[in-house]
């Protein structure tokens, strides 16, 4: 199949950099950070293309085949849609964009507690087969209540996030007073006025809210209300105690995300858990840690065949999705790729990435002469 994409934008720094001129900074500088020096950020993707893959051109080849079997479904590629808060910050409607062109492309989509879209949306635009991100809460009510409402949207994957014991420390954000809304400081309306598509699509689908924590919020808090409530509502840490009745009530699959180490893995397949996403929060929690691709290597090892084994954070192309299947995921997850694409190309910025890292990822699949995902381990290099 011919796959369509718009020829201004073959990469993804493409998008990136059309991305940085078409959002305000202070949305494009929360999407494209991390936290501290980025340290982790940066050593996220070096550590990913450091991987090396071996090519076989004599070998017999007919055909490379993307379909990737997850969880009872066959996905038409072996990556999908992380989740990514504030979304509509940075694009109006994004979550809504990407959750059309994931259902359309049968790619899964993860939705995140703290975005811009309600898990009732997400579910409708994918007709049940959006994934749902659950931020635990630090009541177990407010915890029951969205659990109930996403397996009354049929989400058929309940994603526990594990990596936010404590938000980040995020320079950046802290200096553009970053909140839902953002503080109209002077600078801020300033790269506003600068922005006007950004402005008017903003104006037209109204100010961006955190939509599935909208009926559980007090009415009428200023900024600084809002952020002391999030962080009484998201306190505390997830643990073996907190994850043991969530198994019990949710029916679907259930994935552990922001696994670091192998301790929480080996926890996640005593505690009877379907599937671990590797992930350090796309360095935005602990830039003092190591890179995705280090720990994976030694987690798919020791668990691939226990529970499925996925990776996100450092990801942004076709290759960097190869080089992470060889080294041990059976599926992977990008957020800024498509939070560029989208940035980039509004409504059509879903779709485009899509294509790019299906032509990507189909190339490289063709060049070493690999016929299915599961097959890249055969080309990892020593």
């Amino acid at each position: 199949m011919q796959l369509t994409y718009n020829s201004n934008y073959p990469s993804i720094e493409d998008l990136r950099n059309r991305a940085k001129t078409k959002i305000p900074k202070f949305a494009f500088e929360y999407l494209d950070g991390g936290c501290n020096e980025d340290v982790n950020l940066d050593k996220n993707t070096r550590e990913i293309r450091e991987v090396e893959l071996i090519p076989q051109y004599l070998s017999k080849h007919t055909r490379s085949e993307m379909k990737t079997e997850l969880f009872g479904h066959v996905y038409d590629a072996p990556f999908g849609i992380a989740p990514v808060g504030l979304q509509g910050l940075m694009w109006p409607q994004a979550p809504e964009i990407l959750a059309k062109a994931a259902h359309k492309h049968n790619v899964p989509f993860i939705l995140s507690t703290v975005t811009t879209m309600d898990i009732e949306r997400a579910s409708e635009l994918t007709e049940g087969k959006a994934w749902f991100q659950l931020y635990h809460p630090a009541e177990d009510a407010l915890r029951d209540s969205v659990i109930k409402r996403a397996a009354a949207a049929e989400c058929p994957v309940l994603v526990l996030l594990a990596d936010v014991p404590t938000f980040g420390f995020r320079p950046r954000d802290i200096r553009n007073g970053l909140a839902m809304p953002p503080r109209m400081t002077f600078r801020n309306i300033r790269q506003i006025m600068t922005r006007p598509e950004w402005a008017l699509r903003t104006l037209i689908h109204g100010q961006p809210e955190f939509k599935t924590l909208k009926p559980y919020m007090p009415k009428g808090l200023d900024m600084k209300q809002l952020g002391l409530y999030m962080n009484q509502t998201f306190s505390g840490r997830l643990n073996e105690e907190k994850i043991a009745p969530i198994r019990d009530m949710w029916k679907g699959k259930i994935v552990l995300k922001g696994v670091a180490s192998m301790e929480d893995a080996e926890k996640a397949v005593k505690l009877g858990l379907d599937g671990i996403i590797v992930s350090n929060h796309g360095g935005r929690q602990l830039d003092a840690g190591q890179s995705t691709i280090h720990p994976l290597r030694s987690i798919a090892k020791a668990y691939k065949n226990q529970i499925k084994v996925m990776m996100d954070s450092g990801l942004r192309s076709g290759p960097d999705i190869a080089r992470t299947m060889a080294s041990g995921a059976e599926f992977s997850f990008l957020g800024r790729t498509f939070m560029y694409s989208v940035a980039a190309l509004g409504a059509q910025g879903g779709d485009h990435a899509i294509n790019l890292l299906k032509t990507q990822l189909q190339q490289v699949m063709e060049q070493i002469c690999c016929e299915r995902v599961e097959d890249f381990d055969k080309f990892l290099a020593p």
